[in-house]
């Protein structure tokens, strides 16, 4: 997987994560893709903050700082469309 796909895919479900730390599908979703960004693309230290209408994911690549930037609507998409799904919220 490239890695900017496996970046987001990371953001979007530790947003979720975040949200619903009983959400144990959410959390297990998280923490595959940060192994999988850790192994196949030597990333370390990710993390993120919200900075406006962006999140801004940094960490480092082989020990070198990386910040790279998603749009906070693509990035809470999947978020809004779990909390909206009734099955989901019991």
């Amino acid at each position: 997987m490239k890695r900017d796909d496996a970046l987001f895919n990371w953001i979007q479900i530790q947003v979720v994560a975040d949200a619903r730390p009983d959400d144990r599908s959410a959390q297990d979703t998280a923490s595959f893709f940060l192994e999988l960004l850790r192994e196949d693309h030597q990333m370390t230290g990710l993390g993120y903050r919200i900075e406006g209408a962006w999140y801004i994911v940094f960490g480092k690549v082989a020990s070198a700082e990386w910040e790279g930037r998603f749009p906070a609507e693509l990035v809470e998409a999947l978020l809004h469309a779990i909390e909206s799904e009734p099955k989901y919220n019991q």
